[in-house]
């Protein structure tokens, strides 16, 4: 019994990492419209890991979601962003910034 409880626990642990090119970078927590995603940065590409619990999210409207949170947390404009519904991957344009 112990070895199912500690996989599942593995897995579930796994749900909110990082991938491998933003490892080792604080996450941002940002919230737009009821959706929480974790945003890491590195150069001009952000990841949005969606965080909180949602039934049967549409990919759409995440989609706008996390891109409104990729500009609030980095400042930039937001090229573009693809993905699923757990893990959104995008690009920045921050020459506004410079």
């Amino acid at each position: 019994m112990r070895v199912p409880t500690i996989a599942v626990s593995l897995l579930l642990m796994g749900c909110a990492a990082p991938s491998t090119h933003f490892q080792g970078i604080e996450p941002v927590r940002v919230t737009v419209e009821g959706s929480s995603f974790d945003l890491r940065q590195r150069g001009t590409l952000i990841e949005a890991v969606r965080i909180n619990p949602e039934y049967a999210p549409r990919l759409g409207p995440l989609r706008d979601r996390a891109r409104r949170a990729m500009a609030a947390s980095s400042g930039c404009r937001v090229r573009w962003v693809m993905g699923d519904q757990a893990l959104l991957l995008g690009r920045l344009d921050c020459r506004d910034r410079l």
